[in-house]
C-alpha cells in the first residue's frame, strides 16, 4: 500500500480551507458534513488539517509550506506530490462509510468505482450496522469467547449468511440471528492446496476459512497476495513450525 487509510474524526474541530471556487466549496461542504469547522489561515491555530484549493501553482505551494510549518497535515487539490493525505470518493451508508482512493492517481476512477459500489450496497446497510452496535452486549453474552464471537459473525456476515450485508434486511434481523442456531467455525486445522498464486482462484469456502483463521501456517512459496487475504491480526507461522500446538482455527496453506 502506498498510503495508510484512516477515518479521521473532525466533529467540532477547526479545519483550514484556503482558496475559492468550486473545488474549495466542495471541500467546505465535505468538512461541514462531517461536523468540522472551516476556517481561514488567520484562524489556523489548533487546527490539524488543511485543504488548499488554489489555482496558481506557486501560490498553492507556498500556502502548503506555510501550513506544514504550522504542524498541519496538508491536502492540495490536483497536486498529489504536495499532499500528505488524499481525499477518497465516499459512499455513505451512515454509520458505514466506504472510501475509495487511488492515492491521487485518478479522482475519476475513484468516483466511478464508488458509483458502481453504490448499486451493490443496499440502502439499509447503515441500519444493519446500527443494530449490530446496539446488540454488542447481547452478542458478547451469547459468545463470551472472543474467537467464537468473531467466527460466528464471520459466518453470519458472509455471502448468503443470516446477516449478509449485501442483502436488504428487515427490522429485528440481528435479534433473530442471536435467537437462532448460529453457526461458528469449529477449532481445528483446515488445509488449503493452492491451484495458483492468484487469490481470486480461492474458492468461497477457502477464502472464508482463511479470513477466519487464528493461525496461518504457510509454505515459504505462498505469495503475499494470498496471505493478505487472512485477518491482519492472524498469527503467521512458517511451515517448519507446523507441529506446534495451537488453540483455535488453524489454516495450513500449501503452495501452488
Amino acid at each position: 500500500m502506498q498510503s495508510l487509510p484512516l477515518f479521521h474524526r473532525v466533529d467540532g474541530q477547526k479545519i483550514v480551507v484556503l482558496g475559492e471556487g468550486e473545488a474549495a466549496a466542495a471541500k467546505r461542504r465535505l468538512i461541514e458534513r462531517a461536523g468540522g469547522i472551516c476556517v481561514g489561515e488567520p484562524d489556523a491555530h489548533h487546527a490539524k488539517l488543511a485543504f488548499i484549493a488554489i489555482d496558481d501553482e506557486k501560490e498553492g505551494e507556498a500556502a502548503a509550506i506555510r501550513m506544514r510549518c504550522r504542524g498541519l497535515l496538508v491536502n492540495v487539490t490536483d497536486r498529489p506530490a504536495l499532499c500528505e493525505f488524499t481525499v477518497p470518493s465516499i459512499l455513505d451508508r451512515d454509520p458505514v462509510l466506504v472510501a475509495v482512493g487511488t492515492g491521487g492517481a485518478s479522482a475519476g476512477l475513484a468516483k466511478m468505482l464508488r458509483l458502481r459500489l453504490e448499486r451493490l450496497l443496499p440502502p439499509g446497510l447503515g441500519r444493519l450496522a446500527q443494530a449490530l452496535g446496539a446488540a454488542r452486549d447481547a452478542i458478547r453474552a451469547r459468545y463470551p469467547q472472543g474467537a467464537d464471537r468473531r467466527r460466528a459473525l464471520d459466518i453470519a456476515l458472509g455471502e448468503g449468511g443470516a446477516l449478509d450485508p449485501l442483502i436488504e434486511h428487515g427490522a429485528g434481523v440481528v435479534d433473530a440471528w442471536l435467537g437462532g442456531d448460529a453457526q461458528t467455525m469449529r477449532e481445528g486445522r483446515y488445509d488449503i492446496a493452492l491451484r495458483s498464486a492468484d487469490p481470486d482462484d480461492l474458492t468461497l469456502r477457502e477464502a472464508r476459512m482463511l479470513g477466519s483463521a487464528d493461525y496461518v501456517v504457510h509454505a515459504a512459496c505462498v505469495p503475499a497476495a494470498i496471505l493478505n487475504r487472512a485477518r491482519a491480526d492472524a498469527v503467521r507461522v512458517p511451515a517448519e513450525d507446523s507441529d506446534a500446538r495451537f488453540d483455535g482455527v488453524v489454516v495450513a496453506i500449501r503452495g501452488p
